[in-house]
């Protein structure tokens, strides 16, 4: 096992565009890193320099404690498992997980103890002698991360391992390689442009956007504390609302009313004009159905409710608002950013199952006024985050401008192979 000290990395391409942008992060000795961002954000890129599949335009990238900028991939001992298992058709799933270590010249003893120790971590003795076209997506993937698991890497990378499985088995596969990462204590990173992986697997969770790292911190520090509307847009689902605001003292006016918020969080926004609110759909509630005490801290509002989605065991309403032009150019824009997920102009609340609210109500909704967050719709930048416990954005530059600015590891031949799967 190894730390990865990625050291202002950058990496340009031909036409002089960076992919990677000045991203320093530091992941530990057993640690497991998330990069998640939007497709083009430079996630795969950068994983991709780690191993060495990619030249370093400049920076350090530094492994245990060596500069590995001038090693070959197979000189890292990484291992790395691909979106595409990288699997050969041909040979048998004991043989695919052997492969590495026959590669090295690896006994026949040491081989088969390996083989065996990993595909019962992996649970998948009764498929050795099985071949990859005989097996499900999820039964592929586990081959993969034992050909990874029999190598004794420093690390394992991970470059979107579970994109191409069905959303049931996306869900199970996560749990097994949370626990096995666990299980190993091996130092991780793993792609994903999937926010619920990240929140879910990760120790912390480097948020990217167009090359540039956004924010470095634990997922409930990137929930609780987005620095910018980009990752507070990025970072939840159904995703946080966004509404034109104005303070006055400690109250924030919005289009569905106005309700006080804590002063440090007024403070920090007063005389700032047209601001964004953000409010999670997670932090309202039908007021009708509130357990005594809770409301507060907290405000009352009334709305019309034009749809209703009751999903067993929880239910969304659905209020559209007004925004003036600058805020709807603002969300327009974070929606391309953000792959196209569309931020309407509607408030979108989250109410308990037992909430008797209809469509055409005109509902009583309770919000946590502690939880709002107000962002400036110029910059983006989050006026009321609380910086001690917002992880790490980078040092030199303010949001604003940071916005605009296999096998051995695998051969050739695994590769190609995947295409043959």
């Amino acid at each position: 096992m190894a730390a990865i000290e990625m050291k202002n990395i950058v990496k340009q391409y031909g036409d002089g565009f960076p992919a990677v942008n000045d991203i320093s992060i530091d992941v530990e000795d057993g640690e497991f890193m998330i990069l998640v961002g939007p497709s083009g954000c430079g996630k795969s890129t950068l994983l991709r320099m780690i191993v060495g599949l990619e030249d370093i335009t400049s920076g350090d990238m530094v492994i245990g404690g060596k500069r590995v900028n001038d090693l070959a991939p197979r000189d890292r001992n990484l291992a790395m498992v691909f979106q595409n298992y990288a699997l050969y058709p041909h040979l048998t799933v004991y043989e695919n997980i052997a492969f590495p270590l026959r590669l090295a010249g690896a006994s026949n003893e040491e081989v088969d103890k390996k083989v065996r120790d990993a595909s019962k971590t992996l649970e998948l003795d009764e498929h050795l002698e099985r071949k990859p076209g005989n097996l499900s997506g999820g039964q592929r993937q586990r081959v993969a991360m034992g050909r990874a698991i029999v190598r004794d890497a420093q690390a394992f990378l991970f470059d979107e391992p579970l994109s191409n499985l069905d959303a049931k088995l996306r869900g199970q596969m996560r749990t097994e390689i949370a626990r096995l990462q666990r299980r190993l204590g091996i130092t991780t990173v793993y792609v994903t442009h999937d926010q619920t992986e990240a929140m879910t697997l990760g120790d912390r969770v480097a948020v990217l956007k167009r090359g540039i790292l956004q924010q470095l911190a634990t997922p409930r520090e990137l929930y609780t504390n987005p620095v910018n509307l980009f990752v507070a847009g990025f970072i939840g689902s159904p995703p946080m609302n966004f509404l034109p605001a104005t303070v006055e003292g400690s109250s924030v006016k919005m289009p569905f009313g106005t309700v006080k918020i804590p002063e440090d969080r007024a403070k920090r926004a007063q005389g700032k004009g047209l601001l964004i609110a953000g409010i999670r759909p997670e932090h309202f509630e039908d007021s009708a159905v509130m357990e005594p005490g809770k409301a507060t801290p907290g405000s009352t509002f009334k709305t019309k409710v034009d749809v209703v989605e009751w999903l067993g065991n929880q239910a969304f309403a659905y209020s559209p608002f007004e925004a003036p032009a600058e805020v709807q150019q603002q969300l327009l824009e974070l929606e391309r950013d953000l792959d196209g997920e569309a931020l309407h102009t509607q408030l979108v609340i989250s109410l308990d199952s037992s909430s008797r609210v209809k469509e055409g109500d005109e509902a009583e909704i309770w919000v946590d006024s502690s939880k709002i967050h107000l962002f400036d719709p110029v910059t983006g930048d989050n006026l009321t985050v609380d910086e001690s416990a917002a992880g790490t954005i980078p040092s030199d530059t303010s949001t604003a401008e940071v916005a605009d600015q296999q096998n051995a590891i695998a051969t050739p031949g695994e590769q190609e192979a995947a295409t043959e799967t």
